[in-house]
């Protein structure tokens, strides 16, 4: 419902709005600037803040405020959530001993995706990616693989929240690449964030959409458990069993 819409709270209108101006922050903001942010004044959100800041919503770091992750946690309780974790953690702990690799896996948010769960490597080398590490779609191997098994209608919300958050991106030269990731199944790229480091990942699907993408950051070298051809198979086998898992065909 819009704000124009026929019923109205403004109270949780308020604490919607701090909520939304503060979840992509990096660093927390004083009271002021989120009044001048939101055009409110200080008076205004004074109290809003003290009752999210009571009920866990958000925290307050020196002069500032800034979001917890108790959004998250709430989310993360919903029942296909539960259902998607119950079937990927063991498979996903079970890749990870294997391959000698982290992986973790990641949902769309919006024009982001977060990282719902991981399992970090059981030898001395790889790269873990906390839970709730989120990043644009359009910027990660996960993001790829997520975009490229969607409707196309739901591709275009994503492109269009990615354009309103402020990013630009060349449509007509991502689509051959999603349609590429689609026809291959899995998607392999360097690392966006570090040098070393190969990003692949494949579609957890559930009713003929990407769910979730399990990603596996691998880090080569001498001390790899084994080649990333080797690992990237075992990657899309393991994706492919989660999903049958996820559609009552295992």
């Amino acid at each position: 419902m819009s704000q124009q819409g026929k019923y109205r709270a403004p109270a949780l209108q308020k604490g919607l709005e701090i909520l939304e101006l503060l979840a992509p922050l990096a660093q927390p903001i004083s009271m002021g600037d989120i009044s001048a942010a939101l055009g409110r004044s200080v008076s205004e959100i004074f109290r809003m803040l003290l009752v999210l800041e009571e009920h866990g919503y958000i925290a307050r770091l020196g002069d500032g405020y800034k979001v917890t992750n108790r959004l998250f946690t709430l989310g993360m309780a919903q029942p296909p959530i539960q259902d998607l974790l119950g079937h990927a953690l063991p498979a996903m702990r079970a890749l990870a001993a294997h391959i000698g690799q982290s992986c973790h896996l990641a949902m769309i948010a919006g024009y982001q995706m977060v990282v719902v769960a991981n399992v970090e490597t059981p030898g001395l080398s790889g790269f873990a990616v906390r839970m709730g590490y989120q990043r644009p779609l359009i910027h990660s191997a996960s993001g790829h693989v997520l975009m490229s098994f969607q409707t196309q209608g739901r591709r275009e919300e994503i492109f269009r929240a990615t354009r309103e958050a402020g990013l630009t991106f060349d449509e007509p030269q991502l689509e051959p690449k999603l349609s590429t990731v689609r026809h291959a199944g899995y998607i392999s790229m360097p690392s966006p964030m570090l040098n070393a480091i190969t990003d692949f990942s494949a579609p957890v699907m559930r009713n003929d959409v990407a769910e979730a993408a399990l990603t596996v950051p691998f880090v080569d070298g001498p001390s790899a458990k084994m080649d990333m051809t080797a690992a990237r198979t075992l990657l899309v086998e393991t994706t492919t069993a989660i999903s049958s898992a996820l559609s009552g065909k295992a």
